[in-house]
Order: structure tokens, then C-alpha cells, then sequence
């Protein structure tokens, strides 16, 4: 028997087998490979593609910011980078375009005709990031021409920065021009000699001792205007680069160009040449379009009534420079303010004393804390007895009848009275000096006083509550007193009772208070500059930056006044930082009727120029 071979049974079947495993396994990938692409495209085109919809759906209607222009995204969003872009601003945006039509979203039967393509196709997102980026409010502001200037004071390595003064370089007529004819600044006294020394007037002897032998002068009190002018030259960021400056600054002798025609029977349309011609000047220069002359300021050492004749009376007092539509934009200093208007700014009176440097302010502290002070007050003046408003007559009353009261008469036939010796003798002798409202408000007498460390006592809050809201402090307590006129006319009070009744600790500290307040009160000599303490022009100056980069401020970021009543200025100076709406005030009776035309006001404005001649002839 031939035996079957046995490898041919078990071959064939291998063959069989093996036909019928490959054909598995091929199956099996096909059926794998199919599977996995289309879990790859489902996830792909469903699930990636429904997510980018989604985020464009919500992106379009969530908060946006009205201001930003729109950025349109060209590439290919992915959810996870517009997180983290919404979450760690700020935002790198391009060049400004013609904003893009908004791009409508498609619905699910065009989204699936955009799978069906070879490419998956780019979805245009219109997004609007929140809040605005530095870089946003960068472009935005470029419109306005001061953002130069404006960005200079975050240059930290620049001294300079947001502290740049351009000045004008007027024609000589506005200026020096008066200078060389100072003789007809005054009717009475030849203001000559109140010119020299930079404004300061001659030295003064120090004979008795009363001063210390340099830094003094016989300064003549409307003498701001030179002196305020000469220190600008002393300024240590002037510009030349009108572009950089934070303010901008005119070197008018307002004071002085009015003082020639107050008095000599003078027209109406001389009184004003001056002004009218100032501000046609001013108008035709660029610097003036940059804010339409609110980043201007200009200084006068007078009284604001001699500058705001209501009418066109011949027999009016003054001219109208703070009343032309041009002068209401910008700021103008002077030594009285007036509470129902707002282009006008107070600052104080020149004193006697012009410091050179920093050894002469604490030298003169110094002495003024170890003086002894026999008197409890003192008061250097005159009545007023054709005023019948006027608490003189009283005040002179307490002094006379009062063992510890002193009394200055500044009458006709007082010549002490003008001598700044005999006024400052007494200042330093007395612990509290009284200082009612003189022809106006407001008197050199409360600066001189000061000056001496002796507190000043106010009867009225616009003698220096409301008016030097630069240089003194806001709170009143710690360096004066307040006793309402009322009181002293109804005789309700008595001034050395009231006085006699704060207690020593008090006294003392207010006085501390009134002698370190010496720097900021006076004005350093013009030909030098102070190391380190900030004198009257330097908080003056600071000021008027500070008012103009609010402005600036708020007209980039849309800021607006709506609500500002300039009939009520005055409380708006006493606003804290930030505030912006003003209330009931306890001060509201003080100042509660304005002043009908002229009246009053003019009349004050010519008793004050009416005194001040008598005292230098």
C-alpha cells in the first residue's frame, strides 16, 4: 500500500486557511481605516468647525466697546488662543482701515457645503476687545495736537516732563515798553523806582533792625506783574517747542497797562486798546488754536474789578479785558479774584521780603519762632466811615479800649502807618493780627502779617478762604481764625475774649503752621532761585499746569462740565481732588448777591488805587 504523502493534505489546507485570513485582516483594516477617517473628519469638520462658529456667535454678541474700532482676525481661530488673548490684554492693533462690513454667520447648511470644499475655509471673526488698550487711546487721542505734550509727563527720566512753559514773545508795546515810560504808571508817584531791581522796588534800611540786611525791598503791592515776568525767565523748563508745553504764558503788564488811564479822565476805548489789541495778537498765532487759548495764562497785579467794566459808560470804572470772549478761555492771576467768575485766579499780595536763597527763608523762620510777642493782637489801618458795611470802625473800638491790644491808625496824618518798618515791628510783636476787608476783600496787610508769624484773624471767607485756594491750606483752623463780620457788628462778640480763649498748645501750633507757610506766600528774588523751597510764582505756575492737563485730560477722555454754574466759582475752588458737583456751603451768605453793574466792586477798586497813592505821596 503506497502511504499518502503528509505534507499534501496539511499544505492544501494551509492554502485554504491562509486565503481566508489574509481576506480578514483585510477587511479589518479597510473597516479601521474607514472608521478612523471619518471620526477624523467629524471631529474635524463637526466638532472644531461648530466651536469656531459658536465663539464667532458669541464674540458678536457679547459687551463691546462702542469706542474701539473693530479688528478683524484673517487667520484661523482656535478657542483656546481667543481665550487667552480676551485674558491677557493689551491687544497689538494694526494700522486704522476702512472698517470691514460685518460678517454674517452662516447657518449649519452652508457650514456643511464648507466642509465638502478641499480646504476648510476661514472664518472672518469681528471682534471688539475690552477694556481700551493704551494703545487704542494713544491712536484715538492723536487728533487732539497737545498729546505730545501731555505724554511728556509720564517721561520719568525728564525733569521737564508735563512741566515744559512756552512764552510768548510779544511785541514790546505789552511790556517793556511801559517800563521806560514808568512814569506815567501812576498819576501821583513816580512808579519809577518800584520798577528797578527786577520789580522789586529799592532795598530797604534796616535801621531798627526789623529786617535782616539783604533780601528786602519797598516792593509796591501791584508790582506782580514785572516781578511774576521776571521770575518766568528764571524758570528751569521753558520751551522753545510750543508742541511740549503744558502751559502756555503771556507776558502782558495787564496791571500796569490799565493803571495809566484809571485815572486822568480817560476814554473807554483807551482803557481797552491795550486788551483788544493783545487778543487780536494772540488769536493769529498757532499756539492759540491748540486749545483756543484755555492753555493760556497771563498775570496782573491788580485787583480783577479794575478789569471788568460791565458797560460801555464813559463814567464806568476800568476796562473790560476779562470780559472779552477771548480772555474768558484763559487764566489770568491776580492779587483779588472775583467769586462769581471763573478766569480769574488769587494770588498773594508781594511782601517785602524776596529770599535769594534757601538761608534766607530759614534764617528769617527761624527768628520769627523765638520772637517774643507782647501783644494779643494788633490791627494796622483806617476806618471807612462812608461805608456803612464796614466793621472797621468797631475793630478800632476793641483795639483802643483793650489793654492787650495794639493799634496802627493809617490816617491821613499817619505816616507810620506807610512805613514798612513801623507795620512789621508790630506784626512780630503780636500774636494775632486782625485783617477785616479793606476798600475790596482782600489786603497786603494779612501777606505782611503772616510774613511776621503773627496768625491772621479773617471777618469775611474772601479775604483769603476763598481766594488763595493755591497757597493756603484748605482747612482755615490750622493757621487763622474766623469771626463772621455779624458778630462783630452786632457786637456779639468780643475779639479779645474770643482770642484769649484758644489755648496756648493751640496758639502755638497754629503758628508753627503760619511760619512754615512763609515760602509759598512770598516772591524770591527774580535774579536768583531757590534751592528747594517752592516760593508764590512756584506754586502759582504748578497750578495753572495742574488746571490744564485736567482740561486736556477730560477733553481726550470726553469728559464735560455740564453742570458748572460760574456764578458760583468760588465754591468749586473748594472742592477736594476728584470732586466735581458742589452743594450747600456755610459760606453761601457771603457771597450770596452778586455785585448789580459795577457798583460796589468799582467803587472798591478806585478807594483801593485812591489809598495806595496816598501812602507813596
Amino acid at each position: 500500500m503506497r502511504r499518502r504523502s503528509p505534507t499534501n493534505f496539511p499544505s492544501e489546507q494551509m492554502e485554504k486557511g491562509t486565503g481566508k485570513n489574509q481576506n480578514s485582516k483585510i477587511c479589518f483594516l479597510a473597516s479601521l481605516s474607514v472608521f478612523f477617517w471619518m471620526l477624523l473628519l467629524y471631529f474635524h469638520f463637526i466638532v472644531l468647525g461648530g466651536s469656531t462658529v459658536e465663539q464667532a456667535v458669541k464674540l458678536q454678541n457679547g459687551p463691546m466697546y462702542s469706542e474701539l474700532q473693530p479688528v478683524l482676525v484673517t487667520s484661523p481661530p482656535r478657542v483656546e488662543n481667543l481665550n487667552a488673548e480676551s485674558e491677557h490684554p493689551p491687544v497689538t492693533y494694526p494700522p486704522p482701515y476702512t472698517e470691514p462690513k460685518p460678517t454674517p454667520v452662516t447657518s449649519d447648511p452652508e457650514m456643511e457645503k464648507l466642509n465638502t470644499e478641499s480646504k476648510p475655509a476661514i472664518v472672518p471673526v469681528t471682534r471688539k476687545i475690552g477694556p481700551p488698550s493704551e494703545t487704542t487711546q494713544s491712536r484715538e487721542a492723536e487728533k487732539y495736537p497737545f498729546m505730545r505734550a501731555l505724554r511728556t509727563v509720564e517721561n520719568k527720566s525728564d525733569p521737564c516732563g508735563g512741566r515744559y512753559i512756552y512764552v510768548h514773545d510779544l511785541p514790546p508795546r505789552f511790556n517793556e515798553d511801559m517800563l521806560k515810560e514808568c512814569r506815567s504808571l501812576s498819576l501821583w508817584t513816580n512808579m519809577c523806582k518800584f520798577t528797578t531791581n527786577a520789580g522789586l522796588g529799592p532795598p530797604l534800611e534796616n535801621v531798627e533792625g526789623v529786617f535782616e540786611n539783604t533780601s528786602w525791598y519797598a516792593t509796591n503791592q501791584f508790582a506782580v506783574d514785572v516781578i511774576f515776568s521776571n521770575r518766568m525767565k528764571q524758570y528751569e523748563c521753558l520751551t522753545n517747542d510750543s508742541s511740549l508745553a503744558a502751559a502756555v504764558f503771556v507776558p502782558f503788564y495787564a496791571g500796569f497797562d490799565i493803571a495809566r488811564y484809571l485815572w486822568g479822565g480817560f476814554n473807554i476805548s483807551r482803557r481797552d486798546a491795550a486788551s483788544l489789541d493783545l487778543v487780536d495778537w494772540l488769536m493769529k498765532r498757532p499756539e492759540w488754536s491748540v486749545m483756543g487759548g484755555k492753555d493760556h495764562f497771563l498775570v496782573a497785579g491788580r485787583i480783577t474789578w479794575d478789569f471788568r467794566r460791565l458797560t460801555e459808560n464813559e463814567e464806568d470804572w476800568g476796562n473790560k479785558l476779562l470780559f472779552l470772549p477771548a480772555a474768558k478761555n484763559m487764566s489770568m492771576l491776580v492779587v483779588e479774584s472775583s467769586p462769581w467768575n471763573a478766569n480769574d485766579f488769587g494770588i498773594p499780595y508781594p511782601t517785602y521780603f524776596h529770599p535769594a536763597k534757601d538761608a534766607d527763608v530759614l534764617i528769617w523762620q527761624d527768628r520769627m519762632r523765638n520772637l517774643e510777642r507782647k501783644w494779643l493782637f494788633s490791627f494796622a489801618g483806617a476806618p471807612r466811615p462812608g461805608n456803612a458795611k464796614s466793621i472797621r470802625g468797631q475793630i478800632i473800638d476793641q483795639c483802643k479800649s483793650s489793654k492787650v491790644g495794639k493799634l496802627l491808625e493809617c490816617d491821613f496824618g499817619e505816616s507810620k502807618c506807610h512805613s514798612p518798618s513801623s507795620i512789621m515791628q508790630m506784626f512780630q510783636s503780636s500774636l494775632f493780627c486782625l485783617q477785616p476787608q479793606g476798600d475790596s476783600y482782600t489786603r497786603r496787610s494779612a501777606f505782611d502779617s503772616m510774613l511776621a508769624g503773627c496768625i491772621p484773624v479773617f471777618f469775611h471767607p474772601g479775604s483769603a478762604y476763598a481766594q488763595y485756594t493755591w497757597h493756603l491750606p484748605r482747612d482755615y483752623t490750622t493757621y487763622s481764625v474766623f469771626i463772621p463780620e455779624n458778630d462783630i457788628r452786632k457786637k456779639n462778640i468780643s475779639i479779645e475774649d474770643r482770642l484769649s480763649q484758644i489755648p496756648p498748645e493751640k496758639v502755638k501750633a497754629m503758628r508753627e503752621e503760619v511760619i512754615n507757610l512763609i515760602p509759598r506766600l512770598v516772591y524770591a528774588d527774580p535774579r536768583s532761585k531757590l534751592e528747594t523751597f517752592k516760593d508764590a510764582f512756584d506754586v502759582s505756575v504748578q497750578a495753572i499746569i495742574d488746571k490744564v492737563t485736567r482740561a486736556r485730560r477730560d477733553m481726550v477722555e470726553g469728559r464735560t462740565d455740564d453742570n458748572f454754574i460760574e456764578e458760583i466759582s468760588w465754591k468749586y475752588a473748594l472742592l477736594e481732588e476728584g470732586q466735581r458737583e458742589v452743594g450747600p456751603h456755610e459760606w453761601d451768605p457771603f457771597f450770596a448777591k452778586q455785585k448789580d453793574g459795577n457798583g460796589d466792586s468799582g467803587e472798591a477798586a478806585k478807594n483801593s488805587w485812591e489809598n495806595e497813592q496816598r501812602q507813596h505821596s
